[in-house]
């Protein structure tokens, strides 16, 4: 059916409009990234920086809390595309390349508590050392 439409529109000289973001008019909208933003955490559940774990992850990679976006799946399509900053995919299925530098772990308290999955994001880590500490 809309074969024939688009057929018949084309005939009659009308031109079509095609949105370039229709999740806008649903309500969504884009996910901005401030200048200083170093690093997205896409989580499926509320995530808290608290933990030692985070805190030692944010040390090792010199970052404070300025310099994160903490969002949740369903913001992920959101983001600007390709990602500009680091993306870390806490216990979110990585459907896709977002970004240069994307880590993938599974949940924190999964995380936490496996020492493999750990040693995992450690290598992750060294393999885009040269993105996350070459700034001054």
């Amino acid at each position: 059916m809309a074969g024939r439409r688009d057929w018949l529109l084309q005939q009659m000289g009308i031109t079509q409009y095609r949105l370039h973001r229709p999740r806008v008019l649903r309500g969504e909208v884009a996910v901005r990234l401030r200048a200083e933003t170093r690093l997205v955490i896409v989580t499926s559940e509320t995530l808290s920086l608290t933990p030692a774990f985070m805190q030692d992850v944010l040390r090792t990679l010199d970052l404070n809390e300025h310099q994160l976006l903490i969002l949740t799946e369903r913001q992920l399509s959101m983001l600007p595309a390709p990602v500009p900053c680091a993306l870390w995919l806490l216990g979110v299925p990585a459907e896709k390349q977002y970004a240069g530098v994307q880590l993938t772990t599974p949940p924190l308290a999964e995380l936490i508590d496996n020492s493999e999955a750990k040693r995992n994001l450690w290598q992750q880590i060294t393999t885009y050392d040269s993105h996350f500490f070459s700034r001054a």
